[in-house]
């Protein structure tokens, strides 16, 4: 699997997740376009991370702080952080509890059918991301690229790193930002498909954003156009389309990679950032700060 790089601390045959892959440069001939896709709620019907935290974690407090996450008043990283301290359960059965969530039945195809037609389809999730791997694999799409955290299991609990994080602004875990701006810099324009919190800071940069649940409201107040959707169906259907109006006249058929003004990261916020601003960390969280 192309995010995956063996990795001396592990197991015996145990591959952890790394840096995500270089950009391939847009090649003559190619549709100019890449598609980034979340997973948590987007391909997988549920959201994979805090299911498995729901049913290995019973921290009081836990419930109270992903709602504060939820509102876009918290990082994603420092509450990923704290929330693999709370694990006690063993790797085989977190992914046990992720091998049986539900996922829609139209990625697959639909995945497959870009890649066909050389379009870059990327897998972009601010989770713990360990479980990604495997249900791709299941799915038949294990060349597809992960961009996401590192999650480790040892004899002293679970641990999270970032190798995908933004070198200078910590609020995400995983800077979804950085995948879309990269694809455009290559003369793509970018679709961004998701669903909720984590998919913001890609979403206001992307040239199409497929949006459903609480990634509408996000658009809506933040005046980003969007289209509905509600299974992968729809947007192979569309996709689809576009590449029949393509091979007719190329000029048009796709969006155009657009500059967006900067609304995240270190150019807005100064280096170093833990969380948006405005945020507002619960006092007794148990989250460092």
């Amino acid at each position: 699997m192309t995010e995956l790089t063996p990795d001396a601390s592990a197991a015996p045959g145990v591959v952890l997740s790394g840096a995500a892959p270089p950009v391939q440069p847009l090649l003559p001939g190619m549709p100019p376009l890449a598609i980034l896709v979340d997973y948590d709620g987007t391909i997988a019907l549920t959201d994979v991370s805090d299911t498995v935290m729901a049913e290995f974690v019973s921290h009081a407090d836990w419930e109270r702080i992903v709602a504060i996450y939820d509102a876009g008043r918290m990082g994603s990283r420092r509450l990923m952080e704290w929330e693999i301290t709370l694990i006690r359960a063993t790797e085989a059965e977190l992914l046990a509890t992720a091998a049986v969530q539900p996922h829609d039945p139209g990625f697959a195809p639909f995945a497959r059918r870009a890649v066909a037609a050389g379009i870059p389809v990327e897998v972009v999730s601010d989770g713990f991301g360990f479980f990604i791997g495997p249900a791709l694999a299941r799915l038949g799409l294990a060349e597809l690229p992960i961009v996401t955290a590192r999650t480790t299991f040892g004899p002293g609990g679970a641990r999270i790193g970032w190798p995908n994080g933004h070198p200078d602004c910590q609020v995400c875990g995983t800077c979804k930002r950085q995948r879309v701006l990269a694809h455009q810099a290559a003369g793509r324009a970018v679709v961004f498909i998701g669903d909720g919190e984590s998919d913001r800071y890609a979403a206001g940069y992307a040239d199409l954003i497929f949006a459903k649940r609480s990634l509408v409201p996000i658009c809506l107040d933040n005046g980003w156009a969007f289209e509905r959707w509600t299974e992968f169906g729809e947007i192979h259907a569309w996709l689809n389309e576009r590449l029949d109006a393509w091979r007719i006249d190329p000029a048009g058929a796709f969006p155009v990679p657009a500059a967006h003004p900067m609304f995240c990261g270190p150019e807005v916020w100064g280096p170093g950032v833990q969380d948006p601003p405005g945020s507002e960390l619960p006092p007794t969280s148990g989250v460092a700060s």
